[in-house]
């Protein structure tokens, strides 16, 4: 979903995700690069009957991510991370910053082994091998995260899930 305050960006936005095409009664005309990101209606259907329970979801999820927070407060080798001062986060996905790519290794052999999904921040598109040809600037922040930062469960706490 795209929502736009000023109504000449939201035209073009529409424009290039309809996917760019020229409108035209017969012919397929493209004047920008475009995409096509048409939601279904179903998927519109979904999105509303989500945002209906929103503030209920982020709640859960703020709740979980202070759980984490006291949780992993004592572990010295593990940082959880919080959301930066002056603002407020919807931990749509909560994380951990451990010391070295051995240890994210052992959290993620052990925490999987245990019934715990965890995974390792995704992969860099770089190391993509329809990628890996790529210009880049060494990337030496980004390979520090990726080789540091797992990802730990962050769905909406089940008991705050609507009633089938």
């Amino acid at each position: 979903m795209l929502l736009f305050n000023e109504e000449e960006l939201g035209v073009y936005a529409k424009h290039i995700t309809t996917p760019a095409k020229i409108p035209h009664r017969w012919e397929f005309r493209h004047d920008h690069i475009g995409f096509n990101y048409r939601m279904p209606n179903i998927s519109a259907t979904l999105g509303c009957a989500q945002l209906e329970n929103i503030e209920k979801y982020v709640a859960s999820k703020r709740e979980t991510a202070k759980a984490y927070e006291e949780f992993f407060k004592d572990i010295p080798e593990i940082d959880f991370f919080v959301e930066p001062e002056n603002t407020r986060s919807n931990y749509w996905l909560n994380a951990v910053i451990l010391k070295d790519k051995e240890a994210q290794q052992q959290f993620l052999q052990y925490t999987n082994d245990n019934g715990v999904m965890t995974r390792p921040i995704w992969e860099l598109m770089n190391r993509l091998p329809m990628f890996e040809h790529c210009e880049n600037d060494g990337l030496k922040n980004t390979i520090w995260f990726a080789d540091r930062v797992v990802n730990i469960p962050s769905s909406v706490r089940p008991s705050d899930l609507p009633k089938a």
